[in-house]
């Protein structure tokens, strides 16, 4: 037979609305919501077709305005029945198609009628409101329990309907009184697990179209709504939990939905708990979950917070509220943690806390956590999902102008990789190309650049928190192509284009002493290579010298200030994206050609540096060839952001997986950029 049992209605919410104080929202009342459009009044259509126009007698008017429920065919006096003819045998459908015909209709409303009239004495009546005023009329033999023929029990309470109005509302009800089971026939059903006043409630739409909601019964009536399939009224009961989602209630309208089946609502009510999740645990629901929807938080990359030590908190102060039942289970939990990523002075405290001493699998837990800090160049080998930063922990990357379709960007896009996407959120003061940027105090500095033939030594900073751009004291020399990075706390500008000549020089920014200094220069000039930070060093990669493309790379020691030549890559390339990742470094994509040759051989080339053993080796390639590319590390991942491909600007974006040596498509710029400046910004306060 037919199981048509309802699903209890389990860990019901409880009504926030009176406890979120005086910032959480509150209702004056309960909407109600009619999903059956209302119409004013019976509107019969009485629509005439053909070729000549046609008026009723008032008394035939009046005879239909009379009996309006019951209309009857009526006779035109100027209709001429005419001899059996081509076009009196036409169908009326095709006669309608002919565009003369189509010109020559007129219609005709009189007092809430039109006709509709062919070249015979027949004609059609169509009452615009008919269905409307039939499911009126049966409302009303329910109210009076006329003709019903089904009870419906709940509980203690007895429903009685009408089994054709429920089936054609409920496909639960349609499959259970046309299948051949034992409850087509029965007068009684019992609708065992729902709830009567829900119940009552839907047959009410059943026959209206009109249901109240209310806060106190919305998950009552979405779980019989469910049962019986009533889409419509899932759909609007999933639309009013979403809008009463709050810190102290999303966990329990998330349970619900997934109990529920209701996919769109366990999303949104997730997300809502990912991004709020700060103000989630602060909430009596958080510290009520059960183990498992404990684990199923912690396991998540989406969770919003500044730092893995929130969520090492949060999972300790759930542990706390009830430390009797729950330390059991630490262990299993600890490992959701990602303990390599947190302060290595708070683990030296876990490693002599009573509640991790005791516990065999903790300390595993932690002695990984401390090899990962105190070998850190043994971290390629430590890669596991423990050391895989959460999303919103990594900072975010923005792109900084470049060449485009207009010959020069100016606009600067953010990519947040929790959102998985780019915005654009802010503008430079003016056009510039070949510049550089570099980060610090979480502000982007804007180096040098040019605009068209005039190079420059300006300096700008730029915060993303205000907003707001502010000059800085200038370089004192003016470069394009030069390269920028950061090495422990100092910025470097290095080499580039003065506008006639390479340049090997080098000057340093001094944030305290808030000045420009030259240190020592490369022993070969370079314009357009990749400049990065690696082990204390700062290294340049490649790039040109005025009359080809360079293998090489040289690195800095800034304790000695003094420049050394490195192992050269494989291949040849100026225009090449740097980046260093796991204590090696990255060049990627870029070209290969003589300076006087326009007609670049463009790179998909990937190579990796170790500078333990001075080699390079060459990992995988890009899915397309890209010159002047942005690379940035992300998290664990290195992004390659747009470049040029030999035709065109590309918005296209990629990132590598260092663990299996793969690159995967990530999603795109808002416009196509080469030689964007690429960097990362910590998350903001």
């Amino acid at each position: 037979g037919l199981d048509h049992r309802g699903t209890p209605v389990q860990g019901r919410l409880k009504s926030h609305s009176r406890e979120r104080g005086i910032g959480g929202p509150r209702k004056t009342s309960s909407p109600v919501h009619s999903i059956m459009p209302q119409t004013l009044g019976p509107t019969p259509v009485y629509v005439r077709t053909g070729h000549q126009s046609c008026y009723p007698l008032p008394s035939t008017i009046q005879g239909l305005q009379v009996n309006e429920e019951s209309p009857k065919s009526v006779s035109s006096p100027c209709a001429t029945r005419k001899e059996e003819t081509k076009s009196g045998q036409e169908d009326v459908k095709s006669s309608t198609e002919e565009p003369a015909e189509v010109e020559a209709r007129e219609r005709l409303v009189l007092s809430n009628f039109s006709r509709m009239n062919t070249n015979s004495s027949d004609e059609f009546f169509q009452a615009t409101n008919h269905a409307e005023q039939t499911f009126r009329k049966m409302e009303t033999y329910l109210q009076h329990k006329q003709l019903c023929d089904v009870l419906l029990i709940a509980g203690d309470h007895k429903i009685p309907a009408h089994r054709l109005v429920l089936s054609a509302v409920s496909d639960y009800f349609a499959a259970m009184f046309t299948s051949d089971v034992r409850e087509a026939k029965q007068e009684e059903i019992k609708m065992e697990g729902v709830d009567p006043e829900a119940l009552r409630s839907l047959v009410h739409f059943a026959y209206t179209g009109v249901l109240e909601l209310k806060e106190e019964t919305i998950e009552s009536l979405l779980a019989a709504a469910c049962l019986l399939q009533l889409s419509q009224v899932i759909q609007v009961c999933c639309s009013f939990l979403m809008k009463q989602l709050h810190p102290s209630n999303c966990l329990g309208i998330r349970s619900f939905a997934d109990a529920q089946g209701c996919v769109d609502l366990l999303n949104v009510a997730h997300n809502y708990t990912m991004e709020h999740f700060l103000e989630v645990i602060q909430n009596q629901e958080f510290l009520l979950l059960p183990t498992a929807e404990i684990v199923k938080l912690l396991s998540s990359d989406d969770i919003n917070v500044p730092d893995e030590e929130t969520i090492f908190q949060a999972l300790m102060m759930w542990v706390r509220y009830d430390v009797q039942h729950r330390q059991k289970d630490l262990g299993v939990l600890l490992a959701y943690i990602r303990l390599p990523l947190l302060p290595p002075q708070l683990l030296a405290d876990l490693e002599n806390n009573k509640m991790f001493s005791n516990d065999l699998e903790c300390q595993k837990l932690l002695m990984e956590a401390m090899k990962y800090h105190l070998l850190p160049e043994r971290r390629p080998m430590f890669q596991s999902p423990r050391t895989k930063p959460r999303k919103s922990t990594v900072g975010a990357l923005y792109a900084v102008g470049g060449m485009d379709a207009t010959k020069g960007s100016t606009t600067i896009e953010k990519y947040d990789l929790r959102t998985n996407t780019w915005v654009q959120v802010g503008v430079m003061n003016g056009r510039r190309l070949q510049f550089g940027v570099a980060v610090i105090d979480n502000k982007l500095y804007v180096v040098g650049g040019r605009d068209g033939l005039k190079t420059s030594n300006m300096v700008e900073c730029y915060n993303p928190l205000t907003k707001v751009w502010s000059t800085m004291p200038p370089m004192s020399t003016h470069r394009h192509g030069l390269g920028i990075a950061v090495l422990e706390g100092p910025m470097y500008a290095v080499g580039g284009h003065d506008g006639w000549s390479y340049l090997n020089t080098v000057e340093r920014w001094d944030p305290q002493a808030r000045q420009w200094n030259y240190v020592a220069s490369m022993s070969t000039p370079r314009s357009t290579m990749g400049v990065t930070a690696l082990n204390g060093k700062l290294f340049a990669v490649g790039g040109r010298d005025g009359s080809s493309c360079l293998r090489s790379m040289e690195c800095f020691d800034p304790h000695t200030n003094k420049w050394s030549m490195c192992a050269p890559m494989s291949k040849r390339r100026g225009g090449v994206g740097v980046a260093t990742y796991n204590n090696f470094l990255y060049a990627v994509g870029g070209h290969d050609a003589p300076a006087s040759n326009h007609c670049s051989r463009l790179s998909d080339c990937v190579e990796r540096y170790d500078p333990k053993t001075d080699t390079w080796t060459t990992v995988s390639s890009l899915s397309i060839p890209r010159d002047a590319v942005g690379v940035c590390l992300l998290g664990d991942r290195l992004y390659a952001v747009g470049g040029y491909d030999g035709q065109s600007y590309l918005s296209t974006v990629e990132s590598y997986d260092a663990q299996n040596n793969e690159w995967t498509e990530e999603v795109h710029l808002n416009i196509g950029r080469a030689g964007a400046c690429v960097v990362v910004v910590v998350k903001l306060p």
